[in-house]
């Protein structure tokens, strides 16, 4: 077994092994720490001979990591005494198979991790990456190069976080049902964070980041899984496919933006379109939250044939319900653009110019993105030109800036 081996099956299993360590150790800090180590060991010891149950190997010897931790405690000696009577901990370390892990309890476990994770004692940049990292199981140079931010900084970041979650005394268990549900909104937060820097990068040289979108993807289908009756899961889920399968049409063979009325509908991903409408099917159960109307706005682009067929109206209607239920100026600039394809440009304008007027947006280029784009619709080329060149000033991404700045050359 190489790396790469190593990886996969770090990735696949990293929120079972971390998770069963902390209900084992009771310390979320040291689990991870463990899990860790057992991964450089493997790292090492794996190609030159491969374990026959190679999830079963890193959970013995995390485990067998995590009980050497805790007998260096000396503050912990009482802990490690009754560890170390478990007399099965060295059987489970030379089988290479966890024998003291419950299965049952083992989907109660990863919950309860993603929880701890997004708990909001944390800072937003710790629950990401703590959740990518615990959860996900991508290491701090993933991370670092998902969100393009140094690897110390990362690193500082999981550190930190873990300090946070030891300090506050967070234990290791599902919230009450009445809590779980109001903490369950900080879960779906970070997944959608995740998603969306993968969908749409803040910056760099690439406008999609898809192994950043997948991996957000992942978790939220593992979320789904084991809150089943929470429509808004469902909801994120379907947004996250919906918006996905429009990702083989959005960038050209060198990896310039295709913009919507030009993508290739016949390369989308109707599998992943198919997954969204069944997860949105299931979200609709009890009324549409916040993520499950973005969602049924994904899927009325995902069911039109062309820009010019899509049912606009129902895309204004849907964004003013999203409006009502989750207000912000970005659900307002998406309406403004919703309301220009639906009903023309001047209504629209008069939207994005009272979100101006309120400084709601200050620094970003979407406004004057849209703006601009609605200005040249009526006409009004100068101003339009010059309001698309502050969009690609304010731009961080260079392949929407570069999209941005052959928009105003073409307005002469």
């Amino acid at each position: 077994m190489g790396t790469a081996d190593v990886e996969a099956v770090w990735r696949i299993e990293s929120a079972r092994i971390v998770a069963a360590l902390t209900r084992f150790t009771g310390d979320f800090g040291l689990a991870e720490d463990a899990a860790q180590e057992a991964v450089a060991e493997a790292l090492v010891s794996w190609p030159l001979a491969s374990p026959a149950n190679p999830a079963g190997w890193l959970m013995a010897t995390a485990r067998r990591r995590a009980i050497d931790a805790i007998r260096r405690r000396t503050a912990l000696q009482d802990r490690y005494a009754l560890l170390a009577v478990d007399s099965t901990v060295d059987s489970a370390v030379d089988s290479g198979v966890d024998e003291e892990i419950d299965p049952d309890k083992i989907d109660d476990d990863v919950l309860a991790l993603m929880f701890i994770s997004c708990h909001p004692v944390l800072s937003p940049e710790a629950r990401v990456a703590l959740t990518l990292r615990v959860v996900g199981g991508l290491s701090s140079e993933e991370i670092a190069r998902a969100f393009l931010v140094p690897v110390p900084t990362v690193q500082a970041r999981i550190t930190r976080g873990k300090k946070t979650i030891a300090a506050a005394g967070v234990p290791f268990e599902l919230p009450p049902a009445a809590e779980r549900r109001e903490r369950l909104g900080g879960v779906l937060s970070v997944l959608y964070v995740i998603f969306t820097e993968g969908s749409t990068a803040t910056s760099g040289d690439r406008l999609l980041r898809p192994d950043v979108a997948y991996e957000a993807i992942r978790l939220a289908r593992t979320l789904a899984a084991l809150q089943p009756d929470e429509p808004e899961v469902h909801g994120l889920l379907a947004l996250c496919e919906l918006t996905a399968a429009r990702f083989p049409a959005r960038t050209g063979p060198d990896g310039s933006p295709v913009l919507l009325d030009e993508q290739d509908r016949r390369r989308w991903d109707f599998s992943a379109i198919h997954r969204g409408l069944a997860a949105l099917a299931k979200a609709s159960t009890r009324g549409l939250g916040p993520y499950g109307l973005q969602a049924a706005i994904a899927a009325t682009h995902a069911s039109a044939p062309s820009v010019e067929a899509t049912d606009w109206d129902r895309i204004v209607l849907l964004y003013e319900a999203l409006g009502r239920v989750a207000p912000s100026p970005v659900v307002e600039l998406n309406r403004a653009v919703a309301v220009a394809m639906a009903s023309g440009p001047v209504q629209a304008l008069a939207i994005v110019d009272e979100l101006i007027a309120t400084d709601r947006l200050p620094g970003s280029h979407l406004v004057p993105t849209v703006r601009g784009e609605l200005l040249a619709r009526l006409g009004r080329r100068p101003e339009a030109r010059a309001e698309l060149e502050l969009a690609a000033r304010l731009c961080a991404n260079q392949r929407e800036r570069s999209v941005l700045l052959r928009k105003a050359a073409a307005l002469g």
